[in-house]
């Protein structure tokens, strides 16, 4: 696995670049034999030592992980486990999807038939995907209350989400051509 760290706010000495690059190799024996390149961002704010790692797959799934302690080293321990997991709900995932694709049963005897534990869907909700530019679309995203706001942006005529991050500013998620 490539690894790329970066430094902001603090500066990495080689025998931390070092520890994360082990660390993050270790996930390779999770993923495909594909290359991967992953991308630490290491950074201080007060007296929290923050991790970012970020690993963009093939299918356009992106694994990103952030994790907030004390020591940096434990920063990295505690994000390389999210990712794990994260390599496992995705493998998962993947699984289930080349099973129904392909056709298979994959159903299980009655007895032992559990039904499946996490997420689920259990609210849909329609909206009038109204034009709108960037501007028009913050003012309604505050006049709601809301953390997230999906619109169709007249700039560059496609559906964007307006969503307020954790330090009170705004991000935008815009589709890739």
């Amino acid at each position: 696995m490539n690894v790329i760290v970066h430094g902001k706010n603090v500066a990495v000495t080689a025998a931390l670049k070092d520890y994360v690059t082990r660390k993050l190799n270790k996930l390779d024996k999770f993923l495909d034999h594909h290359p991967h390149t992953a991308e630490a961002v290491l950074s201080v704010e007060k007296t929290h030592q923050i991790v970012e790692v970020t690993i963009p797959l093939e299918g356009g799934f992106i694994l990103r992980a952030e994790e907030s302690q004390p020591n940096m080293y434990a920063s990295v321990d505690l994000v390389v486990e999210k990712l794990e997991k994260q390599i496992e709900k995705y493998k998962t995932r993947l699984k289930k999807r080349t099973a129904v694709a392909a056709g298979a049963e994959t159903a299980a005897p009655a007895e032992e038939t559990v039904p499946a534990a996490g997420p689920r869907l259990v609210r849909r909700k329609t909206f009038p995907a109204k034009p709108m530019s960037l501007d028009e679309a913050l003012m309604q995203m505050d006049l709601l209350g809301h953390d997230f706001f999906a619109f169709w942006n007249v700039e560059t005529e496609s559906m964007n989400v307006l969503y307020r991050r954790r330090d009170g500013q705004y991000g935008l998620l815009e589709p890739q051509p």
